[in-house]
């Protein structure tokens, strides 16, 4: 899953995306109004930590942009601005959920969670197809009660087929959810079809066959 942090404090900041990666998130980081909007823009996230208290505007006017355009992201404010009328316009405005400053890692990781089982896989703990279970929670997959092991990037690409079951996804949108915005610097995206040729290896090794189909000249399907 891929996250977006809009937070000017860079050691706050900096500290959220060392622990979040370590939950297996792909984070990015925006620490100006006007990199925000260019983020939201540019790139699609799962979730979003929008600080209201920015160098260039304010947090809220990005929340409106992101609803404007009917943008389903989750989005979580993080703010040390406690007030009643601080939490009342953020979730009118379209917020998901409000943490205040100072806050637990772990407490914002579970928000985190719940906000994405709850918008991408109707708030169930188990995502299943085609004879493969994935546990949300503790990061596992199994094919035919097989527990497979998985590097972090073939995980988040098997979440994203899954999300995205029976739709032709191209290749340029699966770098893009791999890598954030390095995608727009790299020469090739030649490393997608390493990732999906070693995935779908070991899913044809537990018997999980013939799930990701290569649409000639468009990209990959998850077919279901």
């Amino acid at each position: 899953m891929k996250l977006l942090i809009i937070e000017d404090e860079r050691d706050l900041s900096n500290s959220i995306v060392t622990y979040l990666s370590s939950e297996k998130y792909l984070c990015e980081q925006a620490f100006t109004y006007n990199e925000a909007k260019d983020k939201i823009n540019l790139y699609d996230y799962d979730c979003i930590l929008l600080d209201l208290m920015l160098p260039g505007g304010n947090g809220l006017d990005v929340l409106r942009e992101i609803r404007h355009k009917n943008n389903p992201v989750g989005i979580i404010i993080i703010s040390a601005k406690d007030s009643l009328d601080d939490k009342i316009s953020g979730l009118e405005v379209g917020a998901d959920d409000y943490l205040a400053k100072p806050f637990h890692l772990s407490e914002l990781s579970m928000r985190i969670y719940a906000i994405i089982r709850r918008k991408e896989f109707s708030s169930n703990n188990l995502l299943q197809s085609n004879n493969i279970t994935i546990n949300l929670l503790s990061k596992s997959v199994s094919v035919n009660d097989q527990l497979i092991i998985l590097t972090r990037t073939e995980y988040e690409l098997l979440l994203f087929f899954i999300s995205n079951k029976n739709k032709v996804i191209s290749k340029s949108a699966i770098a893009e959810h791999l890598s954030g915005d390095m995608a727009d610097m790299l020469d090739s995206h030649d490393f997608v079809y390493t990732h999906i040729k070693n995935l779908k290896a070991k899913l044809a090794e537990k018997g999980c066959k013939e799930s990701i189909k290569n649409i000639y000249g468009t990209g990959y399907k998850w077919l279901e």
